[in-house]
């Protein structure tokens, strides 16, 4: 996790998703080809039904982060060892509590989306 950069959105329609966990955003057809770059033990790559699951079209805008350059606001915004990329700044979905504990299993921190 975190050394290759991840696929950058092909589109940017109203097909592109946002993962529910790291919140990397591409197209739907790019999660069913790759899957999360980030999450790759969702293996949604393997089970597309786990797309719905894991992703949504519902967030508030991106920041892209490329890491050659010098971007302290992304890694502000997304601490951790994430794949250089597109990112939504805010997801209010939560990830199911099947796929929480995926993640728990995974040894990997899920933080919630914030309630307001």
């Amino acid at each position: 996790m975190g050394e290759a950069p991840a696929q950058i959105p092909t589109s940017f329609g109203h097909e592109l998703r946002a993962c529910l966990r790291c919140r990397l955003v591409k197209t739907y057809d790019q999660f069913r080809d790759s899957g999360c770059e980030n999450c790759p033990f969702f293996k949604i790559e393997d089970d597309h039904e786990r797309i719905v699951d894991v992703t949504t079209p519902n967030f508030n805008g991106f920041v892209s982060d490329r890491r050659e350059i010098n971007l302290t606001h992304c890694n502000i915004l997304f601490p951790g060892k994430f794949a250089p990329g597109c990112y939504t700044l805010a997801v209010s979905e939560a990830l199911p509590e099947e796929m929480q504990f995926i993640c728990q299993q995974a040894r990997v921190q899920y933080v919630p989306p914030k309630r307001i």
